[in-house]
């Protein structure tokens, strides 16, 4: 072989690499573990264990228009969720106020992408107006275990709430609810309810408009970020990225007015 034709060999062998490695990138596909517990209409987590709500949506549309990167649902509960992302279960949650509990772990947060507010329900009866909440902590509470509330200092030790008031606990607002229309006293008298979940319980059972007495003040007013891991596979500002065509099109609005929440005042990228 004459020098020419060992010179083209050469540089065909060290270009192969390279070309290789270009190859394996452009094909590969971002993983990304998402923790998901039931936080409707936010995140509804049915029987069959399927994510619905505005997450359900959203991340079906994030990858529709990223076709790089998929998602990988972790199961989790309100009261596990901060044990698993301390396990490494997985690196990104949603819609989390930095408010609950996230103070001292090792996040990354976006900007505000979602707002909401939890406020209070109580049987209609004659005579009972909105002082009925005026000693919100004297009355019979009906709560789910692992949620935030105002009134309980955002504390989700159930057996200190249960010391200092007087709280029944359950898995779901549909179940509390249920308690209140069953006009059970000593059971529970008030539920805290996220207002976009009561938006939709009463535009799906219109009767129950005059069955309820909803408090004018909330429990609490919150805006929601999606948490990433620090030093994580994929950082807060890269889901701020991800996120943005999908809010300067519309189609994030879209949704979370399809679900009766509310758009932050300084939506990123809108």
């Amino acid at each position: 072989m004459n020098l020419r034709g060992l010179l083209k060999t050469a540089l065909l062998l060290l270009s192969l690499p390279v070309t290789l490695g270009l190859s394996v990138s452009a094909s590969s596909e971002t993983e990304i573990t998402v923790g998901v517990y039931d936080f409707p209409p936010v995140a509804a987590i049915r029987d069959n264990s399927r994510l619905n709500g505005l997450l359900g949506d959203l991340l079906a549309e994030m990858e529709s228009t990223h076709q790089d990167i998929s998602f990988r649902i972790v199961h989790t509960s309100p009261k596990r969720r901060h044990l698993d992302f301390e396990a490494g279960l997985y690196d990104v949650i949603f819609f989390e106020s930095l408010d609950w509990g996230w103070e001292s772990r090792p996040i990354e947060a976006t900007h505000p992408v979602l707002s909401d507010e939890d406020v209070y329900v109580a049987l209609k009866k004659p005579g009972r107006d909105q002082r009925f909440f005026d000693n919100i902590t004297d009355r019979r509470i009906a709560a789910i275990s692992g949620y935030h509330y105002g009134f309980a200092g955002l504390s989700t030790n159930d057996a200190e709430l249960e010391k200092r008031f007087q709280v029944e606990f359950s898995q779901s607002h549909e179940r509390n609810l249920k308690l209140i229309k069953a006009d059970r006293p000593s059971v529970a008298e008030v539920a805290v309810i996220s207002h976009a979940y009561l938006r939709v319980h009463l535009e799906r059972n219109p009767e129950d408009k005059d069955r309820f007495l909803v408090s004018d003040m909330a429990d609490q007013m919150y805006l929601l970020r999606i948490l990433t891991r620090e030093d994580g596979p994929v950082s807060a500002e890269t889901l701020e990225q991800l996120l943005s065509p999908i809010i300067q099109d519309g189609r994030y609005q879209q949704m979370v007015e399809r679900h009766g929440l509310q758009i932050p005042p300084e939506l990123p990228g809108y």
